[in-house]
């Protein structure tokens, strides 16, 4: 039996969408991509959003055998609005992924994690044998924590113990990401709190630094992972 729910139905993107111009034209480009049989990563923000519903509109227009793995609640429940099936890591791996980040160094260094999703983004991105990552020329920076802090999901038992290990690392702020629309911290996917850190510098090596403390789930650092970077024009 088919469940049809008009909350999913009547779902629709919660925020104003920033330069939506240049995102729909990534947003057809990468629904040019799709080949029939795709098992395809789908990442958080507006930018997936959008080219999840341009890739759900191709998928119905040719009748194409898609399927997503959503690395969000909200991206999953637009799956189901937009008639897109789902799988898991359980049942497929990811032939690839498209996500955002919120800055991209030289090298093409990544952070993200403002939507809290960094751990799930950065398991599909490893799984995945082919990564696009949308940004516009807002996200690009000569050095990593320009414009952003590092996100870091830790476990909630853990957060003094982390306060004082990531300070050790040379962090210059540290605050529990603060909840929009309830009291207190946002909570993760996982159940976790988020830690917005500021560092001065961050070194190759601080991914690896911030994930071996014990109660770090996952940090927003995307250090030399294999990307292809697309540029969604701001005119």
């Amino acid at each position: 039996m088919n469940w049809n729910s008009n909350l999913i139905n009547n779902l629709e993107w919660a925020d104003k969408i920033i330069n939506i111009e240049g995102k729909q034209k990534v947003a057809a480009e990468i629904a040019a991509k799709v080949k029939d049989g795709d098992i395809i990563g789908v990442g958080s923000g507006s930018t997936s959003y959008l080219a999840l519903v341009a890739i759900a509109q191709r998928v119905k227009d040719e009748k194409l055998n898609v399927k997503a793995i959503p690395t969000s609640v909200e991206l999953s429940m637009f799956c189901s609005k937009l008639g897109l099936p789902i799988t898991t890591l359980y049942e497929h791996k990811p032939d690839w992924l498209f996500d955002g980040a919120d800055e991209v160094d030289p090298d093409k260094s990544l952070i993200k994690g403002r939507g809290g999703a960094m751990f799930k983004e950065k398991l599909l991105i490893s799984s995945s044998e082919v990564s696009y990552i949308i940004v516009d020329e807002s996200k690009m920076v000569d050095k990593l924590g320009s414009k952003f802090p590092v996100p870091i999901e830790v476990f909630p038992q853990a957060l003094p113990y982390v306060e004082k290990e990531l300070k050790s690392l040379g962090a210059t702020e540290i605050a529990i990401r603060p909840a929009k629309g309830k009291d207190g911290p946002i909570i993760s996917e996982n159940g976790n709190l988020v830690l917005d850190c500021k560092f001065d510098e961050i070194g190759k090596s601080f991914e690896r630094d911030i994930k071996s403390i014990t109660g770090v789930i996952e940090s927003g650092l995307f250090i030399g992972f294999d990307v292809n970077i697309i540029m969604a024009s701001n005119s």
